[in-house]
C-alpha cells in the first residue's frame, strides 16, 4: 500500500494536465502551457494540494531524456546541410548575438561571469515543440516556408546548443575539476556513444525489426541507458546526453521508424517533464525580484525582432516578421541549460523561478501570436 498514494498521485497529475491542455488548445494556446500551470498549482509554492515532487521528477526525467533523444534522431545533421546556407549562418549568430546580449544584462544587473553567461544563454534559446506545434496547428496561418523555417530554425538552436550547453557543463564542473578533464571526459562519452548509438543499437534494432514489442523495448531503453551512462560514469546531464544519443543514432535510416515507435511515450512522459517545471515556479522568489522577469520577457522580444532581421537579411523563405514571433519564447532546453546554473549555484532561486515564468508567458504569446498574421498560403517572403 506504501506505493499506492504515489500511483494515485501520478494518475490524477496526468489526468488533470490532460483535460487542461485540451482546454488550452480549445482556447487557442499550446498544451504546454496547461501542464506548466498544473504544476504550478499542485507545487510547493501555491496553496492547497502539494504533489510528491520526487515521484514526478523521476519520471519527468524520463520525459525528458525521450524528448530530446528525439529532437537529436530529428536533428539530422545530413539533412540540415541541404538547408539554404542562410540560414546555416543566421541561426548560430542569431543564438550568439542574444547570448552576448542576455549575458551582458546580466552582468549589468549584478550577477556573476558564469550566472550571466548561464542565463545569457537560456534566453537564446527557443521551443523545438512550440515550433512543431505551430507548424502543425489547425488553427495555423503559417505558409508552408514560414513551417519548415520555424522548424529548421529552432532544430539549429538545438544543434548550436549541443557544442554552447557542453562548453557550459565544463566550466561548471563540479569539484573544482579543470575544464581540460571535464571536456575529456565529454569527448570519451561522445565516442562512446557514436559507438553505441551509431553502431550497435541500428544493428540490434535491424535483428529484430519484425518483433514490433522487441524493437520498441530496445530503442527507449538503449536511449536511456545511454543517457544514464552520459550522467553516471561521465557527468553529463541526462538529457544533454539523451540529445547527443539522438543526433548520433540518427545518421541511421532505421532511426526514423524508431523514431515513430518512441514518440508516444515520449509524449506521456513529457507530460510530466512539463508539470515537474511548473512545480518549480515560486512565484514569491519573482515577486521578491520582479526585475528579472521583465528581463527576461525582454531578451525573448528582442530575439524575435532578431530573428526575424536575419531571416530577411540572409534571404531565408519564409514570412520573416511571423518567423520571429513564432520562436520568441523560451524553449525546454533553456531548461535544462537553466538546471545546471541551479545546480552549480550560480543562478538564484529568483533568477530561475523569473525564467520559468517567463517561458509560460512567452511560450503563450508566441503561440497565438504567431497566428494573428493573416493566413496567406501561398506567398513567400
Amino acid at each position: 500500500m506504501a506505493t499506492a498514494l504515489p500511483v494515485l498521485e501520478i494518475g490524477l497529475v496526468l489526468l488533470v494536465a490532460a483535460i487542461v491542455g485540451v482546454g488550452a488548445r480549445r482556447l487557442g494556446l499550446p498544451a504546454v502551457l496547461g501542464y506548466l500551470a498544473v504544476g504550478l498549482l499542485v507545487g510547493p509554492f501555491t496553496p492547497g494540494y502539494v504533489v510528491d515532487r520526487q515521484q514526478i521528477e523521476i519520471l519527468a526525467d524520463l520525459g525528458l531524456a525521450l524528448l530530446l533523444f528525439e529532437v537529436g534522431i530529428e536533428l539530422d545533421l545530413r539533412s540540415l546541410a541541404r538547408e539554404p546556407r542562410g540560414v546555416l549562418v543566421a541561426v548560430p549568430l542569431q543564438v550568439a548575438i542574444i547570448w552576448a546580449l542576455g549575458a551582458g544584462v546580466a552582468l549589468w544587473l549584478g550577477s556573476e561571469p558564469y550566472g550571466a553567461v548561464t542565463l545569457g544563454l537560456v534566453a537564446a534559446l527557443s521551443s523545438s515543440v512550440v515550433a512543431v506545434n505551430i507548424s502543425r496547428s489547425r488553427k495555423r496561418t503559417t505558409d508552408a516556408d514560414t513551417e519548415r523555417a520555424l522548424v529548421v530554425w529552432a532544430i539549429l538552436q538545438d544543434a548550436v546548443t549541443l557544442v554552447a550547453a557542453t562548453i557550459l557543463a565544463v566550466l561548471l564542473a563540479p569539484g573544482g575539476e579543470s575544464p581540460v578533464s571535464a571536456l575529456a571526459r565529454a569527448l570519451v562519452f561522445v565516442v562512446l556513444a557514436a559507438g553505441v548509438q551509431g553502431w550497435a543499437v541500428p544493428r540490434l534494432l535491424a535483428s529484430v525489426k519484425d518483433q514490433p514489442d522487441s524493437f520498441l523495448i530496445v530503442a527507449v531503453s538503449a536511449a536511456l541507458a545511454t543517457a544514464g551512462v552520459g550522467a553516471v560514469l561521465f557527468g553529463i546531464p541526462v538529457a544533454l546526453a539523451a540529445f547527443v544519443a539522438g543526433t548520433l543514432f540518427g545518421i541511421r535510416p532505421i532511426a526514423r521508424e524508431a523514431r515513430r515507435e518512441v514518440l508516444p511515450f515520449r509524449d506521456l512522459f513529457a507530460v510530466l517533464f512539463f508539470v515537474a517545471i511548473g512545480t518549480l515556479v515560486d512565484p514569491a522568489a519573482v515577486a521578491r525580484e520582479p526585475g528579472w522577469l521583465l528581463v527576461f520577457i525582454g531578451l525573448v522580444a528582442v530575439k524575435g525582432v532578431v530573428i526575424g532581421l536575419l531571416a530577411a537579411l540572409f534571404g531565408v523563405p519564409a514570412r520573416h516578421g511571423q518567423l520571429g514571433v513564432g520562436l520568441a519564447q523560451i524553449g525546454e532546453f533553456s531548461f535544462v541549460v537553466l538546471g545546471l546554473g541551479v545546480a552549480a549555484g550560480v543562478v538564484s532561486a529568483g533568477q530561475s523561478s523569473a525564467a520559468l515564468a517567463a517561458a509560460a508567458l512567452t511560450i503563450a504569446a508566441s503561440a497565438v501570436g504567431a497566428r494573428l498574421f493573416p493566413k496567406r498560403p501561398d506567398v513567400t517572403m
